[in-house]
């Protein structure tokens, strides 16, 4: 089991990453799940929407892209997130930055154990789960 943190073209947030994986760990054992290699890439509007043109065929950007690589119950994937978006994102929704950071970083482990966010109701399910992992923090 690894969780690693790492940056393109980008700072390094400040987060605090044992306890950040712990964290993490502790979501996904609620859904029955195991932690493999979970990998964050921490980058910048231009490389999310490079990704998201070249891997899903999508001309916009987002706040975050999961590449799921799980097997079973055992939770593997390469989580991109987009600084500048959790930025924007943090100002529109009058949220702290660290706050919505950290929500995405869950939002990708959820969408890991199942859980979408596309279909109809499935925003709030996926919010609702969001607000349940982040109270575990």
């Amino acid at each position: 089991m690894a969780v690693t943190y790492q940056t393109e073209g980008v700072k390094m947030p400040d987060i605090k990453k044992r306890e950040t994986t712990e964290w993490i760990k502790n979501v996904a054992a609620s859904y029955g799940k195991r932690l493999g290699e979970i990998a964050y890439i921490f980058c910048s509007d231009e490389k999310i929407l490079e990704v998201n043109r070249q891997y899903l065929q999508h001309d916009y950007y987002t706040d975050i892209i999961t590449f799921d690589y799980c097997q079973g119950d055992r939770l593997s994937g390469d989580l991109f997130i987009s600084l500048d978006t959790i930025r924007t994102n943090a100002e529109q929704f009058g949220a702290a930055y660290d706050d919505e950071l950290h929500r995405v970083i869950i939002h990708g482990i959820l969408h890991l154990c199942g859980i979408n966010d596309k279909g109809p109701g499935e925003r709030e399910i996926m919010e609702e789960a969001e607000n349940k992992a982040l109270a575990m923090r």
